[in-house]
């Protein structure tokens, strides 16, 4: 069995990784380049991202949008942290973001440890970040939390054992996550490369194919449609 198909085995249905366990909630947002709609928004707000983003699940009747996994953006062109030069600019998102209020408790989808925790301070970057490890039958694989609470990262220790359905954190608001509109950042890491408590969560279309390999799509555990 691949690595990918492991994964997806190992949840059978719909898995949430925030306190919104009814799938009705749910629905898709488009926040790629080729999103027309966006071309009118002042992304570079995170004040207007957030206006955008509570209409849109308003006019759905939604309370909870996501998506993104290989989406190329322009969300991160306001930031010299991913834009240093056009071949190296980084653009490519490789998480599923989870677009639900701050302070919105999140969820682990499977058992884990604590791996590492760092609150990332660059503007755009994570924030408060939890990074946990998940050692499987035969597999050792990461998830990465961003856009915590500051608070979310009190209390908690290397090693900590969570499991399956506990709170790992809550989402954190523009003024620690980066200066995002409130969200979670989920993505699954196989080699974390030495890193602790940060991963890239973005990549420039050069390093694709390594990092497609290396985070696998996060849907494959949580089963979104």
């Amino acid at each position: 069995m691949n690595f990918n198909a492991y994964l997806n085995s190992l949840t059978p249905d719909f898995t949430p990784i925030v306190n919104h366990k009814t799938l009705a909630d749910y629905i898709p947002v488009d926040l790629s380049i080729c999103q027309s709609a966006l071309k009118e928004v002042d992304t570079s707000s995170s004040k207007v991202f957030q206006d955008y983003l509570t209409q849109y699940l308003i006019s759905h009747d939604k309370k909870v949008a996501y998506g993104g996994y290989l989406e190329e953006r322009n969300l991160y062109a306001r930031s010299t942290y991913f834009t240093s030069d056009k071949e190296n600019s980084r653009n490519i998102h490789l998480g599923v973001d989870v677009w639900c209020p701050a302070n919105t408790p999140v969820l682990l989808p499977l058992n884990g440890k604590i791996h590492s925790f760092k609150n990332n301070q660059n503007h755009g970057d994570y924030g408060p970040t939890i990074i946990v490890e998940h050692s499987l039958e035969a597999h050792r694989f990461y998830t990465l939390y961003g856009h915590l609470t500051l608070s979310s990262l009190n209390g908690i220790q290397t090693g900590d054992v969570l499991e399956k359905g506990s709170v790992v954190g809550y989402l954190g608001d523009a003024s620690v996550n980066g200066d995002y509109a409130p969200h979670l950042h989920f993505q699954i890491i196989r080699d974390l490369e030495g890193n602790r408590g940060d991963y890239p969560g973005v990549c420039a279309v050069k390093d694709l194919a390594f990092y497609t390999e290396n985070c696998p799509n996060p849907n494959l555990l949580l089963k979104l449609p």
